[in-house]
Order: C-alpha cells, then structure tokens, then sequence
C-alpha cells in the first residue's frame, strides 16, 4: 500500500488528507444530525401541557430554549407570541434558519472534497503521462514493460481520487437529504404550535419568573 501511495506521486497527499477529513465530517454529521435530539417527538406535547396548566415561566422557557434546536424554535415563538400570529411566526422563521444553517454546517466542504478529488487524481495523471512520454522520448519505446508500469502509476491519483470522491459525494447527498427532513418535522411541530396558539391568541408567562 505504501508503494502505491509513493508511486501516485505528491498529488497523493492532498488526496490522502482529503479523505481524512471526509471521513471526519461524516462521523460528526451522523452524531449531530440525529432528528430525535434535533426534533424531540413529545416536546410540543410538554410544551403544550405548561401552557394549559400555566406553568410556562422565565425558567421554563430557558430551558426549552437549551433542550433542542426545535426548543429553541418554539421559545423565540413563545417569546413573542403576545404581538401577534406574523411576529410570532417571522420570529421562528428566524430562529429556525439559525438551525438549518447549523444542520448544514461541514456540508459545503464535504461537496467540496468530492469535486476536488477527482481533479486532483487527473491532474497527477496528467504530470504522470507527462513523465512517462519524456520517458519515452528519451529512452524511446523499446521497453514496453517499463512504459506500461510508468502508465499504471499515473493512473493510480485518478483511482484514488475516486476512490475518495465517489463516497463523499453519496454522504453529501445522503446529509442533504437528511436535513431536508428534518426540517419539515421542525416546520410541522413549529405550524401546531402557532395554530394552537392562534385561537388563544397569546401565552401568558408567571409574573414571577417573566424577565
């Protein structure tokens, strides 16, 4: 294995470091994009009950707020849910782009690895063909063995850019799709909350607790 990677050139580094840091992104996105942490199915329930029984206070909505990202969503709606159906839902559009921009977070790299990584392969066998007609050129073509391997090894940072670039591809979209999801859940739970809300009108926090 060893040999090969020598034999690939210098371009192989960058390949090598590419898919280390592919393989990184996709660790880190299957444990944070976890729709049961993002989404807790039983939080709008929770939320909901401390509504009804009057118990929704300053101390109640900050810890909604570091449940979850949908936690979050509902407290920014809860917190202005007294001005009105729009402001209450223009505030968790607001706080929900924060939590698609963090769902999406390492995304744009991961694509990123996977277009780059086949370039650089054709471009280390491109420098790699290069060396093998100056070979040719100067030696002419009489060894046929020689020539054949100088090939081989021009082709192997085209193999292995692949080789990085084909799964990073199928996890960038497998993460797009993950999130896409996730977010019409948040949207869902988000719709209940403002239309439950609508015909009430507002939520009245514990004067005690209100900050």
């Amino acid at each position: 294995m060893f040999e090969m990677i020598k034999s690939g050139g210098w371009l192989m580094l960058p390949i090598i470091m590419c898919s280390i840091v592919a393989f990184g992104i996709c660790v880190e996105r299957f444990w944070t994009l976890n729709a049961k942490k993002i989404a807790p199915p039983n939080l709008i329930a929770q939320v909901w009950i401390w509504i009804k029984n009057n118990q929704l206070d300053g101390q109640k909505m900050r810890e909604l707020k570091k449940s979850s990202p949908l936690g979050e969503i509902l407290s920014a709606g809860l917190s202005n849910s007294s001005h009105g159906r729009e402001v209450m839902k223009e505030s968790i559009e607001e706080a929900a782009s924060h939590a698609i921009h963090e769902m999406e977070r390492y995304l744009n790299p991961l694509g990123t690895i996977a277009t780059i990584t086949p370039l650089l392969g054709l471009l280390g066998t491109v420098i790699g063909m290069i060396r093998v007609f100056s070979d040719i050129m100067i030696q002419g073509t009489g060894n046929a063995q020689v020539l054949a391997g100088g090939i081989s090894e021009a082709l192997i940072t085209t193999a292995s850019g692949l080789c990085v670039a084909i799964p990073a591809l199928i996890m960038h979209r497998y993460f797009h799709r993950r999130v896409d999801t996730i977010v019409v859940e948040l949207e869902r739970q988000s719709i209940k909350l403002v239309d439950a809300l609508h015909s009430e009108r507002r939520v009245e926090m514990k004067e005690t607790d209100k900050e």
